[in-house]
């Protein structure tokens, strides 16, 4: 990372103005990763079983090989809890600009064209299912690394038991395998700018890991980044141009950053304080329900999930949950960094 430490942080002291908040896109339907181009194009993950390609002059369009472009809203819980039928959970561009998703309803890792065409690339590793397949991630060797949050079934009940049976895959010439393992709700995964490091969500156990990468895609020397526990259940996570590390809390919808020195900073706040005691005397417990996770969101991107820079100068953020119809967008005070599709 480029880590300004003669400078003062742009985050220190700043936080986003909730009346500067747009929004792009309507109807969206579980948009939960997004992903931005140089030319402007917005895509996200789409609960009928493909993305939506979207632009800021008015381009909407549903892209899927099932050619569902109708609203296709099933029971809260069907859709939420027990994950059923097709559910692009992350996404990341291969080095062709086809879109790999990790599919969190069919549990699988899957490549798409983007007219749509659609093929399965991983099901199972070493004579087992995959799991919950939750994020894709491509590095500059053109590899695509991938994480499992957990076998348990169903997936929920993992927010109590905390098995720590999450892993990370990695994609290479010679096949697929597992490269670490041992995690508590694996979720999104970052490097940083030289990929020395993989950064790693641990949304159940509330903290993010990392690890050092070897050439050859084996991961050692793990260790927690910042606090030993946040203040929430961490999804999304991006790194800045000065090294901040912006997490969304899923939830409990707050958005926080880990400086370069450690400390927290709170940049978007949309919680209930009822209904986030709720869920925490209940996760601390462990006896949260559906019921419980279900009365627990925000007003303005529920179940915030994710966020990712763009625009022309990649200070425009974007904001992914799994309960919203539209996308939140506002402009931060630094630059993100620059993903691999965009170098």
């Amino acid at each position: 990372m480029l880590i300004q430490y003669n400078k003062a942080n742009p985050l220190k002291g700043w936080q986003v103005d909730r009346s500067a908040i747009q929004f792009l896109g309507e109807h969206l339907q579980r948009p939960e990763c997004i992903l931005t181009e140089p030319d402007g194009t917005v895509w996200s993950a789409d609960a009928r079983g493909g993305v939506v390609k979207m632009n800021h002059e008015g381009l909407q369009q549903v892209i899927n090989p099932f050619h569902d472009t109708q609203a296709s809203f099933v029971s809260d819980n069907a859709r939420y809890i027990a994950a059923q039928g097709s559910l692009p959970n992350g996404l990341c561009f291969d080095t062709k600009g086809n879109i790999i998703i990790a599919n969190w309803g069919t549990n699988h890792i899957e490549l798409m064209s983007r007219e749509g065409k659609l093929q399965t690339l991983v099901t199972q590793i070493d004579g087992q299912a995959l799991g919950k397949a939750n994020f894709p991630l491509r590095d500059s060797k053109g590899r695509i690394w991938f994480t499992v949050t957990t076998r348990t079934e169903p997936w929920s009940d993992q927010i109590n038991t905390r098995a720590t049976d999450g892993y990370i895959a990695l994609i290479d010439d010679t096949g697929v395998r597992i490269v670490a393992d041992g995690f508590c709700g694996t979720n999104e995964i970052r490097f940083d700018d030289n990929e020395e490091w993989l950064y790693i969500v641990e949304s159940t156990a509330w903290r993010i890991s990392r690890m050092r990468v070897k050439d050859n895609g084996d991961l050692y020397a793990r260790e927690v980044y910042g606090p030993a526990r946040l203040g929430g259940f961490p999804d999304g996570f991006a790194f800045d141009s000065f090294g901040n590390l912006w997490i969304t809390l899923i939830f409990t919808d707050e958005l926080i950053a880990i400086t370069p020195d450690g400390e927290v900073l709170t940049l978007l706040d949309d919680s209930n304080a009822f209904t986030k005691k709720q869920l925490f005397d209940a996760y601390d417990n462990q006896c949260v329900t559906p019921e419980i996770l279900g009365a627990t969101q925000g007003s303005l991107c529920p179940w915030m999930a994710s966020l990712s820079f763009g625009g022309k100068d990649l200070r425009t953020v974007y904001l992914g949950s799994l309960r919203g119809t539209r996308i939140p967008f506002f402009e931060s005070p630094v630059r993100g960094q620059k993903m691999i599709h965009w170098r």
